[in-house]
């Protein structure tokens, strides 16, 4: 044959044409270098979750609603260094086995290490993505596993776009053999440290809880379904927007206390008076959901959203790869 390329143009299909093309998933989980996975609407970046085993914990940043600006930051603005554990949103508590894993310089220190992140945990579609984790809590002095943590975040835009709900669901159990246990304390499961701009004493943002309750002082460790943090993010007009951080029924001590902060944080309380033993017979099943959004929204429009958040299925944890 004395033209092969030509031949080859001439068969190939004209262009538009290709019947085995499959329509693009609207939302997906893109894996990234560097122990990063991007959860992405339509090719945008919503959120990302970061898992370097050089950390000390997992966390997800950035946070964002419609603009491309950060709800979230890393570290507390006046404090940085003995508030480096505030990573945006996070996972951690600070009484496991008599172990600290919420601050960073803790005599008793542990760590939460990613172990796994498998193809086959990742799931895109046109209505959310996800992504499935295995994670160990390690003692830092003998690194020795406390705890086994299997993580799944789901991201799930919302009507009209302006709105997304990220949901994580968390299933623990001690190492074969042994029992461990979260021992009482207001600091963990789930914290978010929020934009400077958003924090009531920094930019006159707003906490707001399901019981009607407004910043620090009337619901700093109160029981309540959800608490939302909103506040400017842009000086635009319209510039504000905010998250809701939201307990599942499904959780022990529900509905829970939260530990509110107007320097601009929040966080679930999973064992704030009682602790939670977890064995291997009884293995601990949480689920919690951060829905973020434009705008400053009245409470009965976030107890609407907290409704739908419970509505949805309870996400199966277990391993689906072939064996």
């Amino acid at each position: 044959m004395r033209f092969p390329f030509l031949f080859i143009l001439l068969a190939a299909p004209a262009l538009g044409q290709l019947p085995s093309a499959k329509p693009v998933p609207r939302v997906q989980a893109v894996p990234l270098p560097h122990h990063i996975t991007s959860f992405q609407l339509d090719g945008r970046e919503l959120t990302a979750c970061h898992y370097d085993p050089q950390d000390m914990r997992p966390f997800w940043y950035p946070i964002q609603a419609s603009r491309d600006v950060s709800l979230t930051r890393m570290g507390h603005p006046h404090d940085p260094l003995t508030h480096s554990h505030h990573n945006s949103v996070w996972v951690t508590h600070n009484s496991l086995n008599g172990l600290d894993f919420w601050g960073d310089y803790a005599k008793k220190q542990g760590r939460i290490v990613n172990v796994e992140v498998s193809r086959e945990g990742y799931e895109d579609s046109d209505d959310f993505a996800s992504m499935r984790m295995v994670n160990h809590w390690i003692s830092e002095a003998d690194k020795s596993v406390q705890l086994i943590e299997v993580r799944r975040t789901e991201v799930r835009p919302l009507a009209g776009a302006k709105s997304w709900l990220m949901i994580i669901d968390l299933e623990y159990s001690p190492p074969k053999g042994q029992t461990a246990t979260f021992g009482a304390t207001g600091f963990g499961l789930v914290a978010v440290r929020v934009a400077k701009s958003l924090g009531v004493h920094d930019g006159g943002g707003r906490l707001l809880n399901s019981e009607g309750l407004v910043n620090e002082k009337a619901m700093f460790r109160l029981p309540a379904r959800w608490v939302d943090y909103s506040g400017r993010i842009t000086n635009e007009d319209d510039g504000f927007a905010g998250m809701t951080l939201m307990n599942h029924p499904m959780n022990p001590h529900n509905p829970t206390a939260y530990h509110v902060r107007d320097d601009g944080w929040m966080g679930a309380c999973l064992s704030l008076d009682t602790p939670v033993e977890i064995t291997e017979a009884k293995k601990l099943r949480v689920r919690y959901g951060l829905w973020v959004h434009d705008g400053l929204p009245a409470k009965e429009e976030i107890e609407a959203q907290w409704k739908t958040f419970c509505a949805l299925p309870v996400a199966d944890l277990g391993d689906k790869r072939p064996r």
